[in-house]
């Protein structure tokens, strides 16, 4: 793998023109492919195998009419404090309100008149009606949206409260000044790391690049694949953040190959044989993660999961390809503050040659003697001085691993405390903010309707024959009326062929009440028992339904996730590390980082603590995609950090290093870079905390503070103290599985070996790459 990447960073090197053209044309095409795209994303999904989405099902099949798939909205008219919306007046109002509605679009299909239908308050104050359109949500144009608005806007000017809320609404416009901010602050910690201009913007300018391939390419497809609306928000996510650190990576490795003697040439190829295959095994880790949600058989899950696979291998292939051409646009440059020095042993900086930046020999026989210096006016001032953060850190954890491991263990236990009470749901328009006009009308039908009006079960019930559907249908909607929490069942209404009926029961409960979800287990439970005695076949469905079988669907594919994905990630690092102990440990890492990752996001988004301080306006049960979608996504993350990490440790053990001394070197070399690695993500991550949209807020944030406890806590303190603990057994596999496993050669270990003609590393000292491969200044 090494020497593979190793010819790559070269040939992209020297045909730095022709693989920055190649990657402009594919940003050029997909653009192109994207800006003709017509249609867009949508936020609807389907749950197969569960009763609710097989009721869903059914009634689109026996009620087509009903179930056309168009987009629908409701809009809610209150007349002025202290009136009738009854009154003459307010009703020539609501009659104009109606008309601009119909004629917001010519995809309207129908408007109801709330006086006939029915849909007025008891209290005759509020009132809604139904707008139908002949096309589904993703059809309609910004075009039918605003005039959608003009609509509302014309209805408040005559003194009414007019709120809409369904799926023909459009949601609000998703702000970017977070995600900017984000991106600076990680501009910033790049330049702070760096030291130079050239190398900071690299990595930001390639991420961007492959970012924008990403999601041109998911708005083409789009259409095509029916994406849910959360797609491309998650690539971008993922996609900014894995890009970024990837080029960071290599960048950083290319400066301590340069540092330690090479040329440019080699050391792009060097960087891209060592960084480069940490990278590709990363990535792969994180797409197996990605991959596996397709797991639990959700359609939209799997296409989430999917795109933002697709978008990590991406900045994969961005990172292995683009990244060392473009080095190759401003070899020096990119050297910064590190243009000068060389890193000797224990990582004190000495000063290298000026002049040709090919060789870069000592000038005479006194500097190369002050190089090796062990014993000068540097080393008087301190050792500790000398000596990077990062191994001073190591060194502190190897001696007291036991305490170290017990505390950092008990305090992620801790943290992940809150989790124990995780409430799941799916998103309505009650977890909408207060200031969105879908939460308005959520609100004003509540208070005029009901609680259980924004949450009404429908109840189908089928059999080939018709007479036993009308008996049974008889029989449940009886029974359903004897419950507890029903505010209202209305009587069965058949289908032309009388073989299938829906009875639609309003609770008296919230969507998200304990009591309706105890209505709907009551309702099923009548069901079996109708089923048995008669014969025909009862299913509920309507939100909290949908919410109860998700979540069983989620509990279910949770175990056989975690072991397709664990599993193969675990056979990955098997691979990488050939170790059996150091994966295993890894994954049980990643436990905890995930565990503690949810419990933060239990006490920030449902129970509110510290909600203001993270701008959180309304807060509630998490959304029912989150959890497992974390899981996936951490775990890739976790494995990134492990593998940047653990491979410059194992680097050290392999070139001979005593197992305490290469936790040292290991940390010495990676400590710093991956520090400002897990900065930048939780920069990118934590700028998607202020969207609109539920599920990415939370997700945003869970992710931020998952890449915050992994790197700092699990992989930079709980892996040095279980390495050290292991000693020379965190290294050892088998023999068997030593013969059968291939040489990937993450190390770069070959390249030691046999370096090239042209490479004309420096002569035997202190400085060779063999005792300090990949030196940092």
């Amino acid at each position: 793998m090494a020497t593979f990447l190793h010819w790559i960073g070269r040939t992209a090197f020297e045909r730095r023109r022709l693989v920055l053209l190649f990657w402009v044309i594919v940003l050029a095409a997909v653009g192109a492919a994207a800006a003709h795209t017509t249609g867009g994303s949508t936020s609807s999904f389907t749950l197969p195998g569960t009763e609710a989405q097989r009721a869903n099902d059914l009634l689109s099949e026996k009620f087509p009419a009903a179930n056309a798939g168009g987009a629908t909205a409701r809009v809610v008219l209150r007349a002025p404090h202290g009136e009738k919306i009854t009154s003459t007046g307010n009703r020539a109002s609501v009659a104009a309100t109606l008309k601009d509605l119909a004629a917001s679009s010519s995809r309207v299909g129908a408007v109801s008149d709330p006086f006939t239908s029915g849909t007025v308050s008891e209290d005759g104050a509020t009132a809604y009606t139904t707008v139908a359109y002949r096309s589904a949500a993703a059809d309609l144009t910004d075009r039918d949206h605003e005039r959608f608005d003009d609509a509302l806007h014309e209805g408040r000017e005559t003194g009414l409260t007019v709120e809409a809320s369904g799926n023909a609404v459009a949601t609000t416009e998703e702000g970017t000044s977070a995600e900017a901010i984000g991106f600076a602050l990680a501009a910033v910690i790049l330049l702070l790391t760096l030291g130079s201009w050239i190398a900071a913007g690299l990595p930001l300018l390639t991420a961007v690049i492959g970012v924008g391939i990403s999601l041109a390419a998911l708005t083409a497809l789009g259409p095509v694949f029916d994406l849910n609306s959360n797609t491309s928000a998650l690539a971008s996510m993922l996609g900014i953040a894995v890009g970024i650190d990837y080029a960071l990576f290599i960048v950083s490795r290319y400066r301590s190959e340069r540092a330690a003697g090479h040329d440019a040439r080699e050391a792009v190829g060097r960087a891209n044989g060592t960084a480069g295959s940490a990278v590709v095994f990363a990535g792969l880790t994180v797409m197996i993660a990605l991959v596996g949600l397709a797991v639990v058989n959700l359609p939209v899950l799997t296409a989430m999961g999917i795109a933002a696979a697709g978008a990590v291998a991406v900045a994969v292939l961005v990172a292995i390809t683009l990244v060392p051409a473009m080095l190759g646009f401003a070899p020096e440059r990119v050297r910064g503050r590190s243009r000068d020095r060389a890193v000797g042993p224990g990582g004190r900086a000495a000063e290298a040659p000026h002049g040709s930046h090919d060789t870069q020999v000592p000038r005479d026989s006194r500097d190369a003697k002050a190089a090796r210096g062990s014993r000068d006016t540097q080393a008087s001032r301190g050792s500790r001085e000398a000596t990077p953060f990062g191994r001073r850190w190591a060194e502190a954890v190897v001696r007291r691993p036991v305490r170290v491991l017990v505390t950092a263990v008990a305090a992620l236990a801790v943290i992940a405390l809150p989790a124990t009470g995780l409430e799941l749901g799916l998103p309505d328009d009650g977890s909408q903010p207060p200031s969105t006009t879908q939460r308005r009308a959520y609100d004003m039908l509540a208070q005029s309707f009901g609680e259980g009006f924004n949450g009404p079960l429908t109840v189908v019930v089928a059999d080939q024959s018709a007479a036993t559907a009308k008996k049974a249908a008889a029989t449940m909607h009886a029974k359903i009326r004897e419950l507890d929490d029903v505010a209202l069942a209305t009587p069965a209404v058949f289908n032309p062929s009388g073989d299938t009926a829906i009875i639609s029961v309003i609770p008296d409960s919230a969507p998200s009440g304990d009591a309706t979800k105890d209505l709907v287990t009551g309702i099923r439970s009548l069901a079996a028992t109708t089923e048995n005695s008669i014969g025909a076949r009862s299913m509920v469905t309507g939100t909290t339904a949908l919410n109860i079988d998700i979540s069983d669907k989620f509990s279910a594919a949770l175990m056989p996730y975690l072991l397709v994905v664990v599993g193969l990630a675990v056979l990955v690092l098997i691979l990488v590390f050939r170790s059996l102990l150091v994966p295993l440990k890894a994954a049980l890492g990643f436990l905890l980082s995930v565990l503690a990752s949810l419990g933060a996001v239990v006490a920030v988004f449902q129970w509110g603590w510290l909600k203001d301080l993270f701008g959180i306006e309304q807060t509630g049960p998490i959304m029912s995609l989150m959890p497992i979608l974390t899981v996936g996504i951490v775990f890739g993350l976790a494995m990134d950090y492990q593998v940047f990490l653990v491979t410059r440790i194992r680097e050290s053990y392999v070139h001979s290093a005593d197992p305490r001394q290469a936790i040292s070197t290991g940390f010495q070399h990676s400590a710093k870079v991956i520090t400002a690695a897990a900065l930048i993500m939780i920069c990118v991550f934590a700028g998607f905390i202020g969207s609109t949209e539920s599920v990415i807020a939370a997700l945003g944030f869970g992710l931020a503070v998952a890449v915050a406890l992994d790197a700092f806590i699990v992989r930079m303190t709980i892996v040095p103290a279980v390495l050290a603990l292991l000693g020379h057994r965190a290294w050892s596999l088998p023999a068997w599985i030593d013969r059968v496993l291939p040489n990937v050669d993450i190390e770069g270990e070959q390249l030691t070996k046999s370096p090239t003609a042209d490479a004309r590393p420096e002569p035997a000292t202190e400085l060779s790459t063999r005792h300090c491969p990949g030196s940092t200044p």
